[in-house]
């Protein structure tokens, strides 16, 4: 009995035509959709601020005046958590949506993940189970729209559901959470984003497909996708999304604290990755909670420096706005400066000869960083460096965001799942949590490669990474593909190597976590993005190139290897 579950989102603003895609390419029972990111919540509290009947995924509303008919022409249910801060609202205009149709869709919701206002606070919400969405589609429904919810938790409720999963079978429950996770972000499980691109048909990438899970009902799972779309399913795919926005052994959720460390892949035929073996720990007795709240006012200005005397360019363009600064007697609270040295030397082009400064300004006034640095920055243009031009003008500035977490019991949160006839029917929190599981043993690295020649290589020559955020932190996770590679980077890819690899970790807290069934290795780096995504206080501030810039390091590299 397979429970084939497919995705056709992974971000709010992901392909469009998607959903019409997963229903039309191949068989599905369930269709789900991940709309929601920090930085989204962030985007909806402030549409909610302007209109109060907003506040949620609008695109999904647009995909559904097809996709509901189409659906129900092939009996597949649609799981997504478009609800954002406003379920209920999109739930009455799905059903709206529905009788204009002609369609006798039966539209649910799961409520309650949004907690009481705080002082400062735009936005709190609780991550959710799946246990909602199970009662929902328990109850008949066609289609569930949730708020936050974990990403995982768009397979864990139509897999308790459909199997029939009590909330102490871990093991079970921990496999789907596994498969939710591979599946979450959609094509970066089927190709896209992937580190070894290079090394296939360049056409095969250039659209791939959504993935799929075959979940069957011991927990275990085939990824896989829908014939003949775009793309590629491999254990390297696969094992890149496992490792992203993770970070140790223990992955813990509403449902199960799943054991990342005892996940095993095998490649069971062309796009066709079987996930199986991961076992389950009882959830904490807290949920998480994402909270955003407007941080201040931000504004930047890139100077482009072209030809000689960079640094010496760069120096006085800074002291010119710092004493302009200073006679404004308005200093932005946060002044940030960061030179690229993007230029070559006797370049061809004009624009390969040119290196950019980037000022990025942030203050609780927007006088601070509108008229103040707008007034420096322009009064400059003939008083300055030669070739002084910038990319753009400095706008008046524009507020930003911050996210932060917190975590509250489990049963303070009113988990509620709202039925197609209306009914609200309390959701349960689990019968059993662990408060504070024993550290786990350090696993047991494999024997040390053999010494022999080596030669300076970018790591990226055999390791692929993949990186990303988590609030201010950001994981980086590397893996290799055979059992050699693995020998050599356990040993050698060290929290030392690591920071003297990236200069910008050097004086942050970096944890390395082992997962040897993988043969990857994944480091969290605290702090490095300051306040988070909406904050905008990184070059990459999702820290999405962060492995990237990794694998371009190098390092002796054992000639056999290469």
């Amino acid at each position: 009995m397979v429970l084939r579950i497919g995705n056709a989102s992974g971000f709010y603003g992901d392909r469009f035509d998607a959903v019409r895609e997963m229903l039309t390419g191949g068989e599905l029972d369930v269709l789900t959709g991940d709309y929601l990111a920090e930085l989204t919540m962030l985007i909806l509290g402030r549409d909610q601020l302007k209109d109060p009947a907003a506040g949620y995924a609008k695109t999904f509303l647009r995909q559904m005046e097809e996709g509901l008919g189409l659906a129900h022409e092939r009996g597949v249910r649609i799981v997504a958590n478009a609800g954002g801060l406003n379920p209920a609202g999109l739930a009455d205009a799905l059903t709206a949506l529905a009788a204009k149709l002609g369609l006798p869709t039966r539209i649910a919701h799961v409520d309650g993940d949004r907690l009481p206002p705080r002082d400062g606070v735009l936005t709190a919400n609780a991550y959710l189970g799946g246990a909602g969405i199970a009662a929902c589609l328990a109850a008949g429904a066609d289609v569930v729209v949730t708020g936050r919810v974990t990403d995982a938790a768009l397979v864990t409720g139509p897999a308790q559901w459909h199997f029939g999963w009590g909330p102490e079978e871990y093991d079970k429950l921990a496999g789907a959470v596994v498969a939710g996770h591979v599946l979450e972000c959609g094509t970066q499980a089927t190709g896209g984003n992937y580190a070894f691109f290079a090394a296939h048909d360049p056409a095969v990438l250039r659209r791939p497909g959504f993935p799929l899970a075959e979940l069957h009902a011991d927990g275990s799972a085939v990824i896989t996708k829908h014939p003949g779309t775009g793309g590629l399913v491999d254990v390297g795919t696969v094992t890149a999304q496992l490792l992203y926005e993770t970070a140790g052994a223990r992955y813990p959720g509403p449902d199960v604290t799943a054991r990342l460390d005892t996940v095993r892949l095998g490649q069971e035929g062309p796009d066709r990755v079987r996930i199986q073996g991961v076992t389950g720990e009882a959830p904490p007795p807290t949920l998480k909670v994402g909270l955003t709240r407007l941080g201040g006012f931000r504004n930047e200005v890139v100077f482009v420096l072209t030809g000689l005397d960079i640094d010496a360019k760069a120096r006085l363009v800074r002291d010119q706005i710092e004493d302009a600064f200073v006679s404004a007697d308005s200093r932005p609270a946060d002044v940030r400066w960061e030179l690229a040295r993007t230029d070559r030397e006797d370049a061809p082009t004009e624009e390969t000869a040119s290196a950019l400064l980037r000022l990025v300004v942030r203050d609780p006034s927007p006088e601070a960083v509108g008229r103040t640095l707008t007034g420096a920055a322009i009064e400059l243009a003939l008083a300055s460096y030669p070739g002084f031009h910038v990319t753009a003008p400095p706008g008046r500035g524009a507020p930003y965001g911050v996210f932060t977490t917190a975590y509250v019991p489990a049963a303070e949160v009113p988990h509620t799942a709202v039925l197609p006839d209306g009914t609200r029917v309390p959701v349960p929190v689990p019968p059993r949590t662990a408060e504070e599981p024993a550290p786990l043993p350090d696993p047991e690295l494999p024997p040390p490669l053999p010494d022999g020649p080596a030669r300076p290589a970018p790591l990226g020559r055999i390791a692929g990474a993949r990186s990303g955020d988590k609030g201010g932190d950001a994981n980086v996770g590397v893996w290799v593909r055979t059992e050699e590679e693995w020998r050599w980077l356990a040993h050698t890819l060290t929290v030392e190597k690591f920071r003297e690899l990236l200069p910008e970790t050097a004086d942050l807290t970096v944890v390395r976590h082992v997962l040897p069934h993988l043969r990857a290795l994944n480091f969290t780096v605290a702090g490095i993005l300051g306040e988070g995504v909406a904050s905008q206080a990184r070059f990459d501030p999702q820290a999405k190139a962060l492995g990237e810039w990794l694998r371009s390091r190098h390092l002796d590299i054992p000639e056999v290897l290469l």
